[in-house]
């Protein structure tokens, strides 16, 4: 991957990340609280070493190296441990002294460095103190030689016994660095990997290319849309608005050659936005001065009439059944739309959407409006989307960003193919609207209790 896919999946991601280090943070700031506090005490020590006539510098480096390799067990052993122990009289036995304190020597140099910790900042002082007493006493009796001469090594203290100004354990600061570094490192990972794992599409390129079709239009996501409830309306000048515009058009040129006047609105899937993305386009179709019709032919989840608030037990099945007229199903909402709910949901859907009766009603529809806009079924969980595709003079495939996966709109564009199914193009829905959010203040709905063919805006929130 190049560092613009990483940006952008970290773009994309970011909540990922932000939650791996959040979660990193937690986990270092209850270690920290967690952790018993330590105190440590710090002392150097300088080892002087008087070189013997004669002696090369080899022999006295090796000589140094030697002594300090012993004086590092002497400050950790037993004895003098023992005497620490009976001259600070702490309640530490003398392996328990012994553990408390760490030495270091430092590189090429005569220097060590003793650090004693402890739980209590006053015994961790203490002990070093006696320590710094004792160690000394005991490197000179060792080394001074029986004929009471000069000893052979001489220790100095460099710097004293000094207790640190705060705890050293836990490392608050540089657990909660670390947590930061290791939850980004965590989280990118992660980020990754989800991505990677994602099928879904993510932009209108990787449509297009996906299935061999223009996009029409990309109809941003509004939040501020109700769900569910009579007819929906939204500001007329919002992107969603102006977006449904766009997909007017685009289906008015797709093909000027082979006008479309029955267009089917279909999806790979449920929850695709089809139902919504039909309400607006025909109300849009409508505003352009043609009739338009909307036909529900969801037969097995039906939602137009729940919708537009008007009545659904007879339509589309009731016609195709021989229950009832066109004329006496057919329902107007606003100026120039009439809708043709589903009716009752029959027990053979396929097979009444493909019967001769439906392509009969349809080359009926054609003569008596100039937009037969369809909200169809889906075409991967049930055959019935794409027999009414097949029915209809374009199509219309519905795709939701982020959601859909690439195999879908595949096996979905597969299912028109196979059909012979006119695709006009790809519709990506629900995509994350940029820049600021728009406002939206309610403006009025159709009105559902007055004459028919009364409506006053422009409904086109309607929930997918």
């Amino acid at each position: 991957m190049e560092l613009r896919n990483y940006l952008r999946v970290a773009r994309r991601q970011w909540w990922v990340m932000a939650v791996a280090v959040l979660f990193a943070l937690a986990v270092a700031v209850v270690v920290n609280a967690k952790t018993p506090r330590e105190y440590a005490s710090a002392v150097t020590f300088f080892v002087a070493t008087p070189l013997p006539e004669g002696s090369s510098a080899l022999e006295g480096s090796m000589f140094v190296a030697t002594r300090l390799k012993t004086y590092s067990q002497l400050l950790t052993g037993e004895k003098l441990a023992k005497t620490i122990a009976a001259q600070t009289g702490v309640d530490l036995t003398p392996g328990e002294i012994s553990n408390r304190i760490k030495v270091a020597t430092e590189g090429d140099t005569v220097l060590i460095g003793v650090t004693v910790t402890d739980r209590s900042p006053e015994r961790a002082q203490l002990i070093a103190e006696s320590l710094t007493i004792h160690f000394v006493a005991l490197v000179n009796s060792l080394e001074t030689p029986a004929d009471d001469k000069s000893p052979n090594i001489r220790i100095d203290v460099l710097v004293p016994p000094r207790l640190e100004d705060g705890p050293v354990v836990p490392r608050s600061a540089h657990n909660l660095a670390l947590s930061v570094a290791v939850g980004l490192l965590l989280g990118a990972a992660l980020a990754v990997l989800r991505e990677i794992a994602d099928q879904s599409v993510r932009d209108a390129e990787v449509l297009a290319g996906l299935t061999g079709a223009p996009v029409l239009a990309l109809i941003p996501r509004d939040r501020a849309a109700p769900r569910k409830g009579g007819p929906f309306v939204s500001d007329s000048r919002s992107p969603r608005a102006e977006a449904l515009r766009q997909l007017r058009t685009n289906v008015q040129y797709a093909d000027r050659d082979r006008p479309v006047k029955t267009l089917a609105v279909t999806s790979a899937m449920p929850g695709e936005g089809r139902s919504a993305t039909a309400c607006g386009l025909a109300i849009l179709f409508a505003e352009a001065g043609q009739r338009v019709l909307i036909v529900d032919a969801e037969l097995r989840r039906p939602r137009l009439a729940a919708f537009l608030g008007r009545e659904g037990s007879a339509g589309l099945t009731t016609v195709l059944l021989g229950a009832a007229s066109l004329d006496q199903v057919l329902q107007p909402w606003g100026t120039g739309l009439w809708l043709l709910s589903s009716g009752h949901r029959p027990p053979n859907p396929s097979e009444l959407l493909g019967s001769q009766r439906m392509a009969d009603l349809l080359d009926e529809l054609r003569g008596r409006f100039d937009m037969i806009i369809v909200d169809s079924p889906p075409l991967l969980p049930v055959a019935d989307g794409a027999v009414v595709a097949a029915r209809a003079d374009g199509a219309l495939l519905l795709v939701r960003a982020r959601k859909t996966t690439a195999a879908q709109v595949a096996a979905a564009v597969r299912a028109l193919t196979a059909v012979d199914a006119r695709l006009l193009g790809t519709v990506f829905t629900m995509v994350p609207a940029k820049g600021p959010r728009w406002r939206t203040a309610p403006p009025p709905v159709a009105d559902t209790a007055g004459p028919p063919g009364q409506w006053n805006s422009l409904a086109l929130s309607v929930a997918a």
